[in-house]
């Protein structure tokens, strides 16, 4: 027995067939577990951490779900692993990708069953992916020329992102709130300069969208409430100092009055940073931490708007928004960039006073400003949201649309067929049953709306050796015409989704050992 033992006590192998087995598994559970979130009729999850306070999030997308699982089967991590950098790289599609890796995977084992081996299994998905990818390329539409038809897209694209979201009821409103941001970002992908703030209260549909900026805070005592032709200093600086900080400082003195004497100082010290600072010329002062009423009332004397303990996030989107730079030191006026915007007012929504900077620099910002009934809602709405912004925001660089409702899987499956008839050999299985993975989708959409996804799925395979625009329509529960009905997709989007899905069942297909290592002991040095 002692030649057998390489590892240490407490590590452990599986090989060949145990391995595979549980890397299959692994990943055919977490898809089993998200695909039930696909398509505008999928159903959400509520994740509750046992931690302190219990936190709840309710979500229908699948990245967010998948993040908060914690899982010990190594292929269930690839799976989360592709959902997530799907989520960072278009935004959208994250339940898909999952979807269709563990659907190739689900094929894949079959396969194996019948003595492939997963090299020839691997080789022919990856001709079948190709193949699926140029079937597409083919396909795609692209409206840059005409503006009026790109924004229509934009708009399908939108509604067909939100529609499997909590949004999907008022998703026209939102559809319109998306495409107008990502219209003012004018082709930047960068996703900072649209604000999103949440404020429950209200339905979802008093949801707006407000070009310009706000900050999420009051407006000082004694302060002028609006200003126009505004220049904002933005700083990070410490405004605390007028008082003596009694702990940690040892002044030795021989009576009460040169303990006055020391605040006087002090506070000379920051009449002078206090000067420095309205020495720039500004109207609006906006700083990130404290400010004691010392200071505030000089700023007010000087009817100066200052706003205090704005939070970081805050801050650094105001210095972008405005155009100007955050200082942390006062000495040379002309050097420190100022931000400039035409109005800054207070303004209610719901019980909250919150402070509104518009006709700023940057004509790209926006914020939108979310009303919901609990953090919940507004929570899962950001998400989608977000989802529809990355999406459109992919979009306007890469113009090419596509059809949705499982139409791009049924074009994509029947060319793969085609290229499995002419394949010689073996992988020719492995193609055919690439195909059969992308149908899955389309079954899955229907299967969430309760329909009979067997008798749709062919009709629809029917209806595309015809070759026209037919896909899913789960509103009237059978095969409908996309383009009239609007249901559109990025391009950019589908196509990430098949390639990153392939390379994942790809890379667990190639998986043939396991090696579990235990976790070294720490010694205990007492």
């Amino acid at each position: 027995m002692a030649i057998e033992k390489i590892f240490k006590d407490d590590a452990s192998e599986e090989k060949g067939e145990r391995a595979r087995m549980a890397s299959f598994v692994g990943a055919i559970a977490i898809t089993d577990l998200v695909k039930t979130t696909l398509g505008p009729k999928g159903m959400d999850k509520i994740l509750q951490s046992t931690g302190r306070g219990h936190g709840i999030t309710v979500t229908n997308d699948g990245a967010t779900i998948l993040k908060s699982l914690h899982i010990d089967n190594p292929a269930a991590k690839v799976l989360i692993d592709i959902s997530k950098v799907q989520d960072d790289e278009v935004g959208d599609g994250t339940t898909s990708v999952v979807v269709l890796a563990g659907e190739l995977l689900r094929e894949a084992e079959k396969l194996v069953a019948a003595k492939i081996h997963p090299m020839t299994i691997i080789s022919g998905y990856r001709m079948a992916a190709e193949c699926a990818r140029n079937a597409l390329l083919q396909r795609v539409v692209d409206n840059k020329e005409n503006a009026e038809k790109f924004k229509s897209d934009l708009m399908k694209i939108a509604m067909t992102t939100l529609s499997s979201k909590i949004l999907s009821q008022d998703k026209q409103h939102f559809a319109q709130l998306t495409v107008d941001a990502v219209m003012r970002l004018k082709g930047s992908t960068n996703l900072e300069a649209i604000q999103i703030i949440k404020k429950p209260g209200g339905s979802l549909k008093d949801s707006f969208l407000d070009e310009g900026f706000i900050l999420d805070k009051k407006i000082g005592l004694g302060q002028p409430k609006r200003i126009e032709n505004a220049k904002i200093l933005v700083a990070n600086t410490a405004m605390d100092t007028d008082k003596v900080k009694i702990y940690g400082a040892r002044v030795r003195v021989d009576s009460m009055s040169k303990v006055a004497e020391i605040e006087g100082a002090e506070k000379e010290k920051m009449r002078e940073k206090v000067q420095k600072i309205i020495a720039h010329g500004i109207n609006c002062f906006v700083n990130r931490q404290l400010i004691y009423n010392f200071p505030e009332e000089l700023f007010a004397d000087a009817g100066i708007l200052a706003i205090e303990h704005a939070d970081f996030d805050g801050i650094e989107r105001l210095a972008l928004v405005t155009g100007g730079e955050i200082a942390s030191t006062f000495d040379n006026p002309e050097s420190v960039k100022l931000g400039h915007c035409k109005l800054i007012e207070e303004i209610m929504i719901g019980e909250d006073k919150l402070i509104h900077f518009s006709g700023v620099e940057m004509g790209q910002a926006c914020t939108i400003v979310l009303r919901g009934a609990s953090h919940h809602v507004l929570d899962e709405a950001e998400r989608s949201l977000h989802d529809a912004l990355c999406v459109l925001s992919q979009t306007v660089n890469d113009t090419r649309v596509l059809l949705g409702g499982g139409w791009p899987e049924m074009v994509m499956a029947k060319e793969v067929d085609e290229l499995a008839r002419k394949t010689p050999g073996k992988k020719s299985h492995a193609i055919e049953a690439f195909s059969r993975a992308l149908v899955a989708i389309p079954t899955i959409i229907s299967d969430n709306a309760g329909l009979d996804s067997a008798d749709l799925v062919a009709q629809l395979r029917a209806a595309h050796h015809e070759g026209c625009n037919a896909g899913i329509d789960v509103i009237t529960g059978s095969v409908g015409d996309m383009a009239e009905l609007g249901i559109s997709e990025s391009f950019k989007v589908k196509q990430a989704v098949l390639l990153s899905a392939t390379e994942a069942a790809e890379m667990i297909l190639r998986v043939d050992e396991i090696i579990t290592c235990a976790p070294r002991q720490r010694e205990d040095r007492m």
